[in-house]
């Protein structure tokens, strides 16, 4: 009798993780479409081609040339520890050619599934490298 109670509790968990699963993978997807329409947003209100959003490499190049007037600053982020530094210089910068104050560019750097939606679907308009 025990054996058909841990059957029917391990089929339970089975399904409650699987439906966990479908509904986090569900979730990532939209939160990762959302960022690349506004991305893609972000890219036509600087002028750039909004395609360039969904190329890699190429979006990194662009999201530099909107923040320094220089795209192949990107090539610093792949050496160790710059990258990382160059990356938060990058969204400071982004911030400033949209007009956007230094708390603004604290939540790029700490919250982007929120802050790069408001910059992408919001009225910001860009002004160009700081």
């Amino acid at each position: 009798m025990t054996s058909v109670l841990m059957t029917n509790d391990a089929d339970a968990l089975t399904a409650a993780t699987a439906g966990f699963l479908i509904v986090w993978y569900i979730v990532i997807l939209a939160l990762t479409i959302l960022l690349i329409v506004a991305q893609w947003k972000i890219f036509v209100k600087a002028g750039k081609p909004g395609w360039g959003a969904i190329v890699p490499f190429y979006n990194f190049y662009c999201l530099f040339d909107m923040s320094f007037g220089n795209g192949w600053l990107f090539l610093l982020t792949f050496v160790p520890c710059v990258g990382v530094v160059m990356n938060i210089i990058m969204y400071v910068k982004l911030a400033q050619a949209f007009g956007k104050s230094g708390a603004f560019a604290v939540g790029l750097i700490f919250l982007p599934y929120i802050f790069i939606p408001i910059l992408g679907f919001g009225d910001a308009q860009y002004n160009g490298p700081a």
